[in-house]
Formats: C-alpha cells, structure tokens, sequence
C-alpha cells in the first residue's frame, strides 16, 4: 500500500536518532509517511529542529517551550520565540502547554508561559500543538480565555466531555502508540468512539512506543502500523483512516495538498 500518512507529532530531530536519522527518516518515506511535524521543546532546540526540516523537505517544524524543561525557559525566551516565527512561519506553535504528572513543575510558571504562548499563536494567527498530561480541564480554561485558533490536543486522554470541548474550539485529538496496547481500555474507548473528523495520527518518536515495540525506541515508520490499529478498532478500512486522519491534519494545521509546503 502506499499510504500518505501525516505524523502530526515527532521529535525526529531528537538526540537517539543521532546514529541513523537518515534510516529513519527513509523507512518512514517507505511506509508512506508523507509529512512529519517536528515541534521544538527548549530555545536551545530551536537549532536542532531547525537543521532537521532543512534536511528533510517533509518535515516542517513547530517553534515551542515544553512544559516539563521549565528549569531552562526564561521570560527572554518568549520574546525569542516571537522573532524565530518571524524568520521561519511554522506550522504550528508547540510543544507548549501544562503538565500536572511531573513532580516538582511550578504550576503558576507552567501557566505563564502557556498562556503567553498561547496569545503568540494568536497574534500569528498559528494552531497550538498542545501537551496536557493530566492537565486538560485547566488547559481548556486557558483556551477558552484566550482563543487561539485551533490546534492538536497531542497524546488526548482526556474523557469524552473534555473531547467534545477541545473539538468545540476547533482542535483535534491526536492519537499514537498508547491506544495500541490491549491493555489501555480507555484510550482504546476513545479512538473507537470518537468522531473520525477529530481524529490525527502520530508517533511523539521516539516516545510513547506502541505495543509491538514494547519498551524499544519508537519511529515516524511505525505510523502505518498504529494507522492499522485504528482501522481494526473502527472496523473501517485502512485506506480511509490514512485520507480521513490525513485531511484532518491538513484542515487543522493549514496544509496544503502537495507532499511539502
């Protein structure tokens, strides 16, 4: 099959793929992993993401501060971000959002900086690629305060009400390797019985592995296999996952149809 799949969510430029990113980046084309989203994570990443979309044509990058590295940010890196979207326009603004898993964040930091991101989006008239571990009611307050212009709300476990809200604001749900182990009967719930017009595709590579990898490194490649998953669930065939899922993607980040922008 030759797919045309869209990964809304990979760190190819990453550190573990030093040693064969070029391998990674070749057997994902292979699979027909037509475009990937590469979203940055400190200021210092900036760079790395940077040389990553210029090596690859197909991946195009995102320009955010993560939540969980905020012992690096600083004020001076919001005004930082502003002049990076002026001199190369992303897809997306992210990773950005909150995180009430990691022990030890500042949630008032946390939500300063989100906030602040969220109204760069704004003003640039940018989707948002949203972290939300176990954060999604405070994380939807802050959007709805703010109303940035849709976006992804990446790795979602969130419930069925806090689905209908994100969708409400124009944002889709991203979905990966989670929901492919047996075990994750909730993640499993949502991917069956949520709208497929909400729905996008994506690996956070080399994290969030799916069951088949167990605890192995995870790839932009195995986008196809997490794609089968879905349709199984769905009990729809492939091919319309892969056009759905993709078309969503582009709706929502603003793509065009040719295989880069």
């Amino acid at each position: 099959m030759c797919a045309s799949l869209i990964d809304t969510h990979s760190h190819l430029d990453a550190g573990e793929f030093a040693p064969d990113r070029d391998a990674v980046h070749a057997r994902a084309r292979a699979v027909g992993v037509q475009l990937q989203i590469v979203p940055a994570v400190t200021r210092a990443n900036f760079d790395e993401v940077a040389a990553c979309c210029q090596r690859y044509a197909d991946c195009l990058p995102a320009w955010g501060l993560h939540p969980i590295y905020l012992a690096v940010h600083s004020l001076t890196h919001l005004h930082d971000l502003r002049r990076q979207i002026e001199v190369w326009r992303p897809v997306a603004v992210g990773e950005i959002g909150l995180d009430l898993f990691v022990p030890g964040l500042s949630l008032a930091e946390q939500e300063a900086f989100y906030a602040e991101q969220l109204r760069i989006a704004r003003d640039f008239d940018l989707p948002v690629l949203l972290h939300c571990r176990r954060a999604n009611d405070l994380i939807l307050k802050h959007l709805r305060r703010i109303k940035p212009r849709g976006g992804i709300a990446h790795a979602f476990n969130g419930s069925f009400q806090q689905a209908e809200a994100f969708m409400k604001l124009g944002f889709k749900l991203g979905f990966g390797g989670a929901f492919t182990w047996h075990r994750a009967s909730h993640l499993r719930s949502l991917a069956k019985g949520l709208p497929l017009e909400a729905l996008v595709l994506e690996t956070d590579s080399p994290d969030i592995s799916p069951e088949w990898l167990g605890r192995g490194r995870n790839e932009p490649a195995e986008l196809l296999r997490i794609a089968e998953v879905l349709a199984q669930l769905r009990g729809v065939a492939l091919a319309d996952i892969v056009a759905a899922t993709s078309a969503n993607a582009r709706t929502v980040l603003g793509l065009t149809d040719g295989a880069e922008i």
